[in-house]
């Protein structure tokens, strides 16, 4: 199989990981890097050069970039208030795209990105890595089949803490900061997700219902909400930077629970627990770091010609940007772009 060369724009902790899980991907390999700083652009090259191969090259600039006929896509890990007009760029120059979540920070800014690939038909998806680890394909065999019954609830939980500085990534409102986008959004998709699964697809809310604690900036450091679908079905969760949780999700249903019961966002263990049955404890490490699986999927889009993925297609990012941005309204979060 001939290589297939990435591209790396935005080079900080999140693209170190894309980096680290290239060589667990069968052809992938890290062409180039860019960013403004050179120098820190050419440090990262380093540091995830794998061993016996050089290391990749510095990208002088984005159009110098996108002319490079040996790249395949470009994988962008910049803050998010960056990623529309790098992700415009990149399509506009018939570039497929891998972009961090969330895409963009809203919904109309994600209509015209996914008009546009559609429109020039280039690969583009969110990188919604969780969506595609092995052990999900465990979670969905046991929804599909009913283990636990119909469905009766979603709960989870994502928070860390971090200090407050208003010029970070997560606090700014210029780049886009707040726990909802940053990590809020592993919540919702997850939820879509685990909807499908059980009933096939996702309907739409019949409310949404959200409380907050705003930082100092004006982001959102703190959010709990929930969201009641019809037959009395609700999903409730709770995403913070200023605190810890357990950071788990489990699934309730008339019959059982399934719990992923640590990180579930970079999760390899599922407990399947059922009234008067030994609990199902299944593990699924990953092959490398979890983000290989992500890489592979995009991978294979891209040599088939495809513009989305069936995974993590482009109507789950404007859906689960609808429900953000009707959570952002009830907080009273707006951003200065906006």
């Amino acid at each position: 199989m001939s290589p297939f060369c990435w591209a790396v724009i935005g080079p900080g902790g999140i693209a170190r990981r894309f980096a680290a899980a290239l060589p667990h991907v069968a052809g992938a390999q890290l062409g180039w890097v860019l960013w403004r700083d050179v120098a820190r652009a050419a440090a990262f090259a380093q540091q995830v050069r794998q061993p016996g191969q050089a290391p990749a090259q510095v990208a002088v600039s984005l159009p110098a970039l996108l002319a490079e006929p040996a790249l395949d896509a470009v994988y962008i890990a910049t803050p998010h208030a960056q990623h529309g007009d790098l992700v415009r760029q990149c399509l506009l120059a018939g570039k497929a795209v891998l972009c961090e979540k969330p895409l963009v920070p809203n919904l109309a800014q994600a209509e015209v990105l996914v008009g546009l690939a559609r429109e020039r038909k280039v690969f583009l998806m969110e990188a919604v890595w969780t969506r595609f680890l092995p052990v999900y394909a465990l979670v969905q065999a046991w929804l599909r089949e009913q283990a636990i019954g119909p469905l009766r609830g979603i709960q989870s939980s994502f928070c860390f803490n971090a200090p407050f500085d208003a010029h970070s990534r997560v606090y700014d409102p210029a780049l886009a900061g707040g726990a909802l986008l940053d990590i809020g959004i592993y919540n919702l998709t997850m939820t879509r997700w685990i909807l499908q699964q059980a009933l096939g697809a996702c309907p739409q809310p019949r409310s949404i219902h959200a409380s907050g604690v705003l930082a100092p900036s004006g982001v959102d450091q703190r959010v709990a909400a929930t969201l009641n679908f019809d037959g009395g079905l609700s999903a409730q969760f709770i995403c913070a930077v200023d605190g810890h949780a357990d950071n788990g999700l489990r699934i309730f249903g008339e019959r059982g629970v399934i719990s992923l019961p640590v990180d579930f966002w970079q999760a390899t263990e599922a407990v399947l627990t059922q009234p008067g049955q030994p609990e199902q404890r299944v593990m699924a490490p990953f092959r490398g770091n979890g983000f290989e699986y992500e890489i592979e999927a995009a991978q294979a889009c891209v040599r088939a010609g495809q513009i989305e993925s069936a995974v993590m297609p482009h109507a789950e990012t404007l859906a689960t940007l609808a429900w953000m941005d009707e959570i952002r309204r009830q907080l009273g979060v707006r951003y200065p772009f906006e």
